[in-house]
């Protein structure tokens, strides 16, 4: 009697696939440890840069005090490196003029100096998480997974002259092909657990939310019959992951309650699914991102906290005005207050996101541990709109190939592309090159 490595509770027009079980896992007999797992890749950005005073550690080293930006982090610190040093050149002006914004969001994972246009004649690069997904996207059932917080237009002018495809993606399958990310969580959730048949999943999420029915139901009777054959520590970690996917379900509905009862109030509401709360909508994703990783329905994710050049306010964090507004501060005090509030409110959704990851388990170790992840900006002070030491942090141990727990201060201007180098190597992707890289980022691994 044997299980997949990748089982699948299936029902109509569902297809809930779940964590690595260990009655599943290859053994030694066949030369394959019971306990390998793959190593994941994220790559999660903000907008307008970071206040830098309050972002880099004091010295270089192993990992002290945090300062105020990253003390969210504090739980986590020994499985964090930030980075300093690291720039994205080609997001400079060029002779290009203005528009930083649209340059630092799709210069991010690329390295190359994008086409100035309005218009259809786009042209970026290949990004880091499209090179990896074109080399082991194949072993998953979604090459890769590309989520955010803010939705992006595809086309017209959002900021000096430049489209807003550069904006809105740090994505890029080829140099005029970003690839679209997906904000609607409930959007997300039947992607992942929904049939590869659309027209019997759509069937299903009607007669579902018709019913007021867990897609689980749907799945319940496959469920039953997996219980019977597993042993008492994988029954214990499918009734966890269930209980996951049941959670997730339960706050995307109560978000589509909550709006649909503003709207009948004549309150202006986001679209169905969305949640009202900042804060919700980016935890709600990722922990779909968490739970996709964990499932191995992909190994590959990109996570927009929002656009850069966003001037959204944060009325969670009782903040009205825009943050681009703020991010302009001119060294005003009030402003400059505001821009760490904010500043500090996505490093606490960061810090929720890696103390998921760190408690999840993933064989002998946590799916934190087998996973390298990116968190940072395109742009270092948002008032000067400058590239070059920008604010990054790496986390997770790569399956074991980062030394984490450290603040690594590289020389000035080294591309950033060294440290994607890098990284793909460590996933088996033979690349020697990406956009202005100059070769592996040293002492990180």
């Amino acid at each position: 009697m044997s299980l997949s490595r990748r089982t699948v509770l299936k029902g109509f027009g569902t297809a809930v696939a779940l964590p690595f079980l260990e009655f599943g896992m290859p053994t030694k007999a066949f030369g394959i440890s019971s306990q390998a797992r793959p190593v994941r890749m994220a790559f999660l950005f903000v907008p307008n840069g970071i206040d830098m005073a309050g972002w880099r550690p004091g010295a270089d080293g192993a990992l002290g005090a945090l300062p105020e930006i990253l003390a969210p982090l504090e739980s986590v610190k020994n499985e964090i490196n930030v980075v300093s040093g690291l720039a994205q050149l080609r997001a400079n002006a060029n002779g290009d003029g203005p528009g930083d914004h649209a340059r630092s969001t799709s210069t991010w994972l690329t390295g190359v100096q994008i086409k100035k246009t309005a218009g259809a004649d786009i042209q970026a690069g290949v990004s880091a998480d499209q090179v990896a997904a074109q080399f082991i996207g194949k072993n998953t059932r979604f090459a890769s997974l590309e989520i955010g917080s803010e939705r992006g237009a595809m086309a017209g002018n959002c900021d000096s002259g430049y489209s807003c495809a550069y904006s809105s993606s740090i994505s890029w399958s080829g140099e005029s092909t970003p690839v679209a990310k997906e904000v609607n969580p409930r959007a997300v959730f039947e992607r992942l657990f929904g049939s590869a048949d659309t027209v019997e999943a759509n069937i299903s999420r009607e007669a579902r939310m018709t019913y007021r029915r867990s897609i689980l139901d749907m799945v319940s009777e496959d469920a039953d019959a997996l219980r019977s054959r597993l042993g008492t520590r994988d029954q214990q970690k499918l009734e966890e992951y269930l209980d996951g996917v049941r959670a997730i379900e339960r706050r995307i509905a109560m978000a589509e309650q909550e709006n649909q009862a503003l709207t009948m109030d004549g309150v202006q509401s986001p679209p169905a699914g969305i949640p009202r709360d900042r804060g919700e909508h980016i935890r709600l994703l990722g922990d779909m991102m968490v739970m996709a990783f964990q499932s191995d329905l992909t190994r590959i994710c990109t996570f927009m906290f929002a656009n850069d050049g966003s001037n959204r306010p944060y009325p969670e964090i009782n903040i009205g005005d825009g943050h681009h507004d703020v991010s302009h501060h001119g060294r005003d005090p009030e402003k400059m207050k505001k821009k760490r509030e904010i500043d500090l409110f996505h490093a606490q959704q960061l810090a929720y996101v890696l103390r998921r990851m760190s408690e999840t388990s993933d064989g002998d170790n946590s799916l934190l541990d087998n996973t390298m992840l990116v968190y940072g900006a395109g742009i270092s002070d948002g008032d000067r709109h400058n590239h070059d030491d920008l604010p990054i942090l790496v986390a997770g141990k790569g399956g074991g190939t980062l030394r984490t727990g450290r603040h690594l201060v590289y020389g000035d201007r080294t591309p950033m592309t060294n440290l994607f180098v890098s990284m793909l190597g460590r996933v088996g992707v033979p690349i020697e090159r990406l956009g202005d890289s100059t070769g592996p980022l040293k002492e990180l691994f």
